[in-house]
């Protein structure tokens, strides 16, 4: 998992709420285990006019030009806006993994469901929780947002905005620790506990 410290990017305005992991990354794409691949497939019934499936050459399927991630402006953008109760619904990890994949790095909103939210740190994303004014303020504007995680801030070319987040989490994100990685800094504690609790217990 990548440190993160700060991000400048632009953002891109989903300006829908409620959207669930189904919307995220819909069913059809579950069957893989791996963390990565699933970028193509991000909002999938949106992105598309045509049913996604599995295996799908997706640079050869039509897109829709409503949807706001098929606008070239927003080519490469790191950070996601969206409205309350984002990643509702089911608690596939597969939903971070796929914003992740495609390049979000952060996702603002007023509200996350809960398990989403937790799943978003596991997995190298800053969930960032701002109020419905604030909100509306960086849907209408244009330009790179700043995302300074030391000084939990975002900052626009007028505004600085203040977000909270847990110690832990923040340390995990700043040294780019996932449960993996921090587990394995104590690797030579656990195979030290393991020889000793079975000379101890060797029936086990």
């Amino acid at each position: 998992m990548e440190k993160f410290t700060t991000l400048n990017s632009i953002a891109v305005p989903l300006d829908r709420a409620n959207v669930d992991t189904d919307a995220i990354i819909p069913k059809q794409f579950l069957k893989s285990i791996k963390r990565s691949g699933f970028g193509p497939n991000l909002f999938d019934e949106w992105r598309y006019l045509d049913h996604g499936e599995i295996g799908m050459d997706n640079s050869k399927r039509p897109l829709n030009p409503d949807f706001i991630l098929n606008n070239s402006k927003y080519t490469g953008a790191q950070i996601l806006l969206a409205r309350e109760n984002f990643g509702c619904g089911s608690s596939r990890e597969h939903a971070p993994w796929a914003l992740e994949d495609y390049g979000f790095k952060v996702i603002i909103a007023p509200s996350f469901a809960d398990i989403f939210y937790n799943n978003c740190f596991k997995n190298g994303i800053l969930p960032i929780v701002l109020s419905n004014d604030i909100m509306d303020d960086l849907f209408a504007y244009v330009g790179e947002i700043v995302i300074d995680l030391e000084t939990q801030s975002v900052t626009t070319t007028s505004n600085t905005y203040s977000f909270e987040v847990d110690g832990e989490r923040k340390r995990r994100l700043a040294d780019g620790l996932d449960d993996i990685t921090l587990t394995l800094k104590y690797e030579g504690d656990i195979r030290h506990f393991e020889i000793e609790y079975f000379k101890q217990y060797p029936w086990l």
